[in-house]
């Protein structure tokens, strides 16, 4: 185990895709893993049981991050068991597609309610509670700076998130604890994949210099970086983890 063996981090919307990866790598790193799911808890057990099966040690924590609420439960079940949060991982999101025109009110409010307000939730929990010397990660996207047709809600969120993390990085002033953000550029997921032609997945993975979708452990091992030892002088900014798409 690392020299981050007693340091416990909560990673959002766990279960599957980036979030499982992140989970993955930060208890290879040796980070506790407070794995949090909204509803897929036996992807989340199955995850916890992968993770001690490799010598780590993870616990599963289900909690709807736009419940203000059930995110101090979590918080308080973290500090129950480990003493403490040392870090937080904002992976938790949702993506719904339309054009601004076409977005109705259940397309805008779910994104916010989970995109935006669910990190709002997190970030108020860990600016109270995280322990000093600990690091905040928020999983913003690439389509910030990309700007597509259809994605005018889902970049607000997103958007959203990065001036939240500028912020707090300023409000977080003497308590050694770091403040980022990750945007992903496409991303070999289910939630990328689902319901794209393969024509547009083809062109997407030919769009960065680097030509190939990331895949999840990529945006893993940005959040590593951040969470370890070597990203201590990192503060307050946006790191594009999306092989030169822009």
């Amino acid at each position: 185990m690392s020299k981050d063996s007693n340091k416990v981090a909560i990673v959002t919307g766990a279960s599957h895709g980036i979030g499982a990866a992140i989970a993955e790598r930060l208890a290879s790193d040796g980070f506790t893993v407070v794995v949090n799911f909204a509803g897929s808890a036996a992807e989340a057990e199955s995850l916890v049981a992968k993770i001690e099966a490799n010598g780590g040690k993870a616990i599963p924590a289900q909690a709807d991050v736009s419940d203000a609420a059930a995110v101090g439960r979590m918080f308080d079940a973290a500090e129950a068991a480990f003493g403490g949060v040392d870090v937080i991982v904002n992976n938790a999101g949702i993506m719904r597609l339309a054009s601004i025109a076409d977005s109705d009110d259940a397309i805008f409010d779910s994104q916010v309610a989970i995109n935006l307000k669910g990190v709002f939730n997190t970030l108020r929990e860990a600016a109270k509670r995280l322990r000093g010397g600990g690091r905040i990660i928020n999983l913003s996207s690439s389509v910030v700076g990309l700007r597509p047709a259809t994605y005018g809600v889902y970049a607000a969120t997103k958007a959203g998130v990065e001036a939240m993390t500028h912020v707090l990085t300023k409000e977080l002033r003497g308590r050694n604890i770091t403040v980022n953000a990750i945007a992903p550029g496409p991303t070999a997921t289910a939630l990328f994949l689902d319901g794209k032609p393969q024509e547009v997945i083809d062109n997407l993975a030919k769009a960065a210099p680097l030509e190939r979708l990331g895949r999840p452990e990529d945006i893993a091992n940005a959040v590593a970086f951040l969470a370890g030892p070597d990203g201590s002088w990192i503060n307050g900014q946006v790191l594009r983890a999306n092989g030169g798409i822009i």
